[in-house]
This record gives C-alpha cells, structure tokens and sequence, in this order.
C-alpha cells in the first residue's frame, strides 16, 4: 500500500480537503511537545482534489505480531545501529576536540537526529547524491565517507576530504557524491535541485537509462520561511525531479521556536500546494523514517517526482557548540531525551532478537577504535601547504594566483608586504 496515494484510502489518517484542519494540540503533530500551538480560526481548504497521507500515525500503530512482519532483517537492523552508532560517537569525539582547540570556527553536532540520517541514507545508492547544511558531518559519515577524511577536515588537514579547506561546514566529497555541506540556511536546496535536473537530463534526453540517481536535500525547519526553498519545490513539481525534499525539524532555529517563528507550523502541508505528496514522520523512529523514506526515494528513482517529507527530530545539543543552550525549556529536553532514536532502536532489535546484547556490544567496541583511529590519522596529518591558499579560488588556473612562469603568486616574500597587520 502507497503512504502517498492522491486517492482517498479510509486505512490512513487523510488530512481531506472536505473537512477544516485545526492545527490545535489534538491535531498538530508534533509528538510531545511542550509548547503546544492554538489556531485563532479553522484554516479550510480549496476543492482541490489531491489528497496527501501524513503517514505518521499509521506507521506508530503498526503492531508487529511475527518475524514475518519485521520492519528490517537481522543484516539491515545491524548496519542501521552501526550507522547511527558511528555518527553519535564521531560528534561526541568532535566535542572533546573542539574543546581541546582542535577545531576551529562553528561546529555544530548532530546529537540526537541520526535516526533521520540512517533512515534516509542508507537507502541510497552510490550514484545518489546527498546535500546538506552546516550540520553535516554524520550526512557524510552515513554516504560513506570514511570516518578519518572527515576528522581530518575538521582538523583543517590536507587529509580531509576537502584537503583541509572546508572544515566543518563544508563536507563535500565527489566519490560518493556529497555535495556539500552549506552554511547559509536553504543555500543548498537551489544546488539540489540542480541536481536533480542534472539525473532527469541525463536519463531523457542523454538516453542514459541507468541514469536513475535520487537526491537527498537535507535542511531544517527555519529554512522553511525562505524563498528558495518555495521556488525549488514549484520547479521540482514542475519538472517532476527525482528529489527528496528533507526537513529536519528539530523544532528549533539557532535560539528561535519553530512554534513561534511559523504561521502553521505543519511544514508538511506546504508539499500539497505544489503539487507534491507532503509527509510528517517521528524523525526520533528510524524504522519510520526509513519506511517513509524507502516509498520517497522509490517514488523518485521511477520518476514519479518529489516529496517533501518533514521529520520531527531533536537536536540534544545546543545549536553550535559555541551555544550554552539555556533557551529551551528542560523539561523539552528531558523529553526528547527519553526518546534517543538509538536506544529505541536498540530495544527493538533485542525485544524481536534480531541480535543479542554482545553483538551490538561488538559494535560499539568497533566504532570506538574507528573514531580513535580516525583522531590519531588527523592529528598525524600534514596541514595544507601554502600554496593551496589561492587554489579554488578562480576558474582560470593562471589567474590572480598563478603567475605567467606557473609559479604561485604567494610564495613570493613581497605578495603579502604591506598585508602582515591584517
């Protein structure tokens, strides 16, 4: 059964076009939230006949009785926890590191929201691309780049994947095909998208018929009041992209309430208005978040067009690790925190013995020596030479940077004179 069917299907809980939608507490949601949003008046649809599934609460019913009816096999249960595993211990590690002064500039963790990262990634293929934000270390850890090429660029090592040159914003990496992580909020939707267009293109016009790669765009709920973001879902409905459009609401923007910063803060209605199927998931249930995910991502690799898909997730940091986090309510907190995506992944494979305690203790023990070695390969690392400074910075290989005799402009002792008090 579809999650996205456009035709009304009485098994799922329809937000229908014949009836208003209230977003009150009853309605709204936003699962255990403390900060709950009253609506002056009921909002009342148009007659438009595309009706749109939020698959959230049949998902949170769903009673599993036999192994039959398993969400995952034993196999992807093991590399689902072994993912979301590495990306909570790298940002831990990153903690300490940046606390030592081994990072500099904003790093901002991803504690908390790995089950939306794991759910969706690790669904893709290689030829899949992925682009992020400024919170994308575990986006690049769960596409595969290896934990040491991302400690390293943290490190602002020639090592990292971006020779050093990156840094925590900025992950990209052309083998598996991250492009990027973006600093400026909805910076990377427009980039996406482009990308998408490029997969569709390639696919209908070049007559690749292997060309069927996805995109994952991966953005919060204060990017969702910003231009871009309305303009890409317009063109991606438009031109039916194989893009996946993903919200990850962790209810709050830097020191802003999402409930406060938002008229209707159901940011899944706004995938109707394009034309698009729109979805809420509990983004803290990797198993929902990979159900909703896996008919997402299907929907695009056959064609079928974008999704948006909003996850309610949390963030169990402050919003950099520059933020002292005291704005949020503790008892917020508190409750987000009984819901760690990873300890309730980890009861459900032990209550249906897909895998014992030790097993998983095993993993554990393997990611730990992953992550020291990863710190080890970065501080061993050689910073980028000089003469990378001004590498990337024009088209023109014998631009500003390089001079006529393919020497690099910087190495000469009189190209900073005059410049050393900056």
């Amino acid at each position: 059964m579809s999650v996205f069917s456009t035709t009304p299907n009485l098994s799922l809980p329809l937000r229908s076009n014949a009836n208003p939608i209230l977003p009150s507490p009853t309605l709204t949601p936003f699962f255990g939230s403390t900060r709950k949003f009253h609506s002056i008046s009921p909002i009342r649809l148009s007659n438009q006949t595309s009706i749109v599934a939020s698959v959230s609460d049949a998902l949170k019913t769903n009673t599993l009785t036999s192994p039959s009816n398993l969400l995952i096999t034993k196999e992807e249960g093991l590399v689902i926890y072994e993912d979301m595993i590495l990306g909570r211990s790298f940002e831990d590690m990153c903690a300490q590191m940046y606390y030592r002064g081994k990072m500099f500039g904003f790093v901002h963790l991803y504690n908390g929201q790995e089950a939306v990262s794991t759910g969706f990634i690790k669904l893709l293929k290689k030829e899949d691309s992925v682009v992020s934000t400024y919170r994308d270390h575990v986006h690049a850890l769960s596409k595969g780049v290896p934990a040491r090429a991302v400690m390293s660029e943290l490190f602002g090592k020639a090592t990292g994947c971006c020779r050093g040159q990156g840094g925590s914003m900025h992950m990209f990496s052309k083998e598996h095909n991250v492009i990027g992580g973006f600093a400026f909020i909805g910076e990377g939707i427009p980039v996406a998208t482009g990308a998408a267009f490029s997969s569709k293109y390639k696919r209908e016009v070049l007559k690749q018929a292997d060309a069927d790669y996805v995109t994952l765009a991966f953005f919060g709920d204060g990017t969702c009041n910003n231009g871009q973001f309305y303009e890409c879902l317009n063109m991606a409905a438009l031109w039916k992209l194989p893009i996946v459009f993903v919200v990850e609401n962790n209810l709050w923007a830097i020191g802003m309430s999402h409930l406060r910063a938002t008229s209707d803060p159901q940011i899944w209605k706004k995938g109707p208005a394009f034309g698009m199927p729109g979805v809420h998931v509990d983004g803290m249930d990797v198993l929902k978040v990979r159900e909703v995910a896996k008919e997402a991502i299907g929907r695009a690799r056959r064609g079928e067009g974008p999704t948006l898909i909003e996850c309610e997730t949390y963030r169990f940091r402050g919003h950099s690790l520059a933020d002292p986090d005291e704005l949020r309510d503790p008892a917020e907190k508190a409750h987000y925190a009984s819901r760690d995506p990873i300890s309730a992944l980890k009861k459900y494979i032990i209550e249906n013995k897909l895998a014992s305690e030790l097993e998983l203790k095993n993993i554990e023990k393997k990611i730990d020596e992953v992550i020291e070695e990863a710190v080890e390969f970065a501080e061993e690392s050689p910073v980028p030479h000089r003469s990378q400074l001004l590498e990337n910075v024009f088209a023109d290989p014998k631009g500003f940077g390089i001079a006529p005799d393919g020497s690099y402009r910087c190495e000469d002792p009189k190209f900073t004179q005059g410049t050393a008090h900056v």
